[in-house]
């Protein structure tokens, strides 16, 4: 994982390996298999900025997701996926990610996720500590 300048507006990234059971008959990535990459570049981004959370307490719950496919990835492909936070609403996060095959450079994949910030099943505010960890690395946020 790291913080990145090639792919503006980008500024982190994770880098996989496609691995042999996440491919299907015809040796391409599932591709249902792209969410667990998205979800690895999401989490690493927190924790990039101190961000994590730990179970219990408030946390955010997918509300929405889209997935467009451009090209196929591979076993054995190193993939590169680029995550930032594209809009910070009042109660949830809206992600945006590209994946790209690392030694290619083909564009793979591009992906929208919202997620909700919930307690007790009920929608509530994200905290400051998050809009401003997010405002200071990724400068080209949505309010």
């Amino acid at each position: 994982m790291s913080v990145t300048d090639r792919r503006p507006p980008f500024r982190f990234a994770v880098r996989t390996r496609v691995g042999f059971d996440e491919t299907d008959a015809q040796g391409i990535v599932y591709y249902g298999r792209y969410m667990p990459y998205f979800d690895r570049a999401r989490v690493e981004y927190l924790r990039h900025l101190g961000l994590l959370r730990q179970p219990g307490g408030a946390e955010f719950v997918m509300r929405a997701q889209h997935v467009e496919y451009h090209a196929p990835a591979r076993f054995d492909d190193e993939l590169e996926v680029y995550v930032r936070v594209r809009r910070l609403g009042r109660t949830s996060v809206t992600w945006e990610f590209e994946a790209w095959n690392a030694g290619s450079g083909e564009h793979l994949a591009t992906s929208t996720q919202t997620a909700v910030y919930v307690a007790g099943r009920r929608p509530v505010a994200v905290g400051d500590d998050m809009r401003g960890a997010v405002a200071a690395f990724d400068t080209a946020v949505e309010s």
